[in-house]
């Protein structure tokens, strides 16, 4: 059903509708009194989450405990849209406790063609996973519809960010922290000449400026500042991979490192070293160090998949057209801005003091811009001045709790801070074996984004704390199971 809660006046006036929500499993490990394990799809399509069910996490479960793997797609992603658009009205239903409340529908009613067994909740247990905002739906499902008599039985959260905060500066910090600190300290020191330079309001130096990165027909100071942090990780957009995107075993991409193998390279030809002096003029004849190797990767690796589309346009890095956002077709990135910008909040913005790998243009009104542009007030529904962050804190930030919840989260995650183990949560332990199984967490050392929802087929040819992450994730598991009476 679109409309989970016919009696809360946020979602009036109601609907009775239903949509078509779609689900992939996988009974190949499936034996009769096995689990079923419910993979949350987050935002992104259902198939774009296969890898789970055949190499990844819910596969290294279902082999272990002889279980039965389930995807279930997101209400307004992939192919499960309420609605032929998505206007401001008909995104009211994306909200994080009408799509938990699918997730608790879904085990009561699901049905399994060709699996001979009742497999509805309260028939066999039920335990979820999911990672990133599908980690936090996975933890907020437990925290509603878990618990000894409840719906769900357990649930993992990887990942999973369950604090919601308007701006989130600390995105870039484990970037500070682990990468090759020559790249981090000329990065450092190049943003913070170009903050100098766009602080002094010298429009000439501001031209020669974007212009050194080719990058003169971003009008936008913005636009910029953005497009230059694309291989560090721009404000919502990733048209490269970037710190995010490292994997472990070969499983992820190389472009950060590319990056700074080419920021930092100490055989540059004269012509790029030379760039470096190109702006010292508004630093008291001080070079700026490995400028010209920055603006060559810009120039070599970025602006290239514009595809020769004009550079200051939507189709490339510009992002200075209202039109354009408030196209109302459907699409994911569409319905992940309406969520940023209604609930979740999490705008990746610079620390306006310290060192900064971003641009201090980007700030919470660059984000902020976005939303009001793409949702424009309708007839029932209008977008709130800032998201609403109360709708995801409720449920308990940083600390959501729930029987038979676990939280796994990796110390080198760029979203690290909005998790479980947060360096503003309190320090995280685990006082005895009961509270080990009733309320697990683990913290993976060298880690980044749920990398334990990764697998190769070969649980003991995978690194050690990966490898030991899944293994205790087994353990987990099979306590859980043995506690259960279904």
């Amino acid at each position: 059903m679109i409309d989970h809660f016919p009696n809360s006046s946020r979602y009036a006036p109601h609907t009775t509708a239903t949509f078509k929500q779609r689900y992939f499993f996988d009974d190949s490990y499936y034996q009769p009194g096995g689990p079923v394990f419910l993979y949350i799809g987050g935002e992104t399509s259902g198939e774009s989450r296969f890898s789970n069910l055949e190499t990844g996490i819910i596969q290294i479960l279902m082999q272990a405990t002889n279980g039965l793997g389930v995807i279930l797609e997101n209400r307004y992603y992939g192919e499960s849209y309420p609605f032929n658009s998505s206007t401001t009205d008909e995104l009211q239903y994306l909200t994080t406790e009408q799509s938990i409340a699918d997730n608790a529908y879904f085990v009561q009613h699901a049905t399994f063609p060709g699996v001979n067994a009742t497999l509805t909740t309260p028939h066999a247990p039920w335990i979820l996973y999911g990672g990133s905002l599908a980690g936090a739906q996975t933890a907020f499902s437990l925290h509603t519809y878990g618990g000894d008599g409840g719906l769900l039985w357990a649930g993992i959260g990887a990942s999973a960010t369950t604090k919601a905060k308007f701006a989130y500066v600390e995105w870039y910090d484990p970037i500070q922290k682990f990468a090759p600190q020559d790249c981090v300290g000329s990065i450092n020191a190049i943003v913070d000449n170009i903050d100098r330079i766009f602080a002094s309001g010298n429009a000439t130096a501001i031209y020669q400026m974007k212009a050194v990165f080719g990058l003169e027909a971003l009008t936008n100071n913005g636009d910029f500042a953005m497009t230059i942090a694309f291989p560090l990780g721009g404000p919502m957009n990733y048209p490269t991979n970037t710190w995010q995107e490292l994997l472990w075993g070969g499983l992820g991409s190389n472009d950060f490192w590319e990056f700074c193998t080419n920021v930092t390279n100490l055989n540059a030809p004269e012509n790029i070293t030379q760039v470096d002096y190109a702006l010292s003029q508004y630093t008291g004849g001080e070079p700026w160090t490995n400028l010209g190797n920055y603006a060559n990767y810009i120039k070599q690796y970025l602006i290239p998949i514009c595809n020769g589309a004009p550079i200051n346009s939507v189709l490339c890095f510009g992002t200075q057209n209202a039109t354009f956002y408030a196209d109302p077709t459907n699409s994911g990135s569409r319905s992940y801005l309406y969520s940023t910008c209604t609930e979740a909040g999490l705008y990746q913005v610079a620390r306006q003091n310290g060192p900064s790998l971003i641009s201090r243009q980007l700030q919470v009104n660059y984000t902020q811009q976005w939303c009001e542009w793409a949702f424009p007030p309708g007839q029932y529904n209008t977008i709130p001045s800032t998201p609403d962050l109360y709708q995801i804190n409720k449920y308990g930030g940083y600390n959501v709790s729930a029987p038979r919840l676990a939280h796994v989260d990796g110390d080198q995650d760029v979203w690290l801070d909005v998790c479980y183990h947060s360096n503003d949560a309190p320090l995280r332990y685990t006082p005895n074996m009961a509270d080990a199984v009733l309320h697990p967490q683990l913290l993976i050392a060298g880690a980044g984004h749920h990398w334990e929802s990764y697998g190769i087929r070969n649980v003991s040819a995978e690194p050690q704390f990966i490898r030991n992450a899944h293994l205790w994730e087994i353990r987990i598991v099979e306590d859980w199971l043995k506690e259960c009476e279904y």
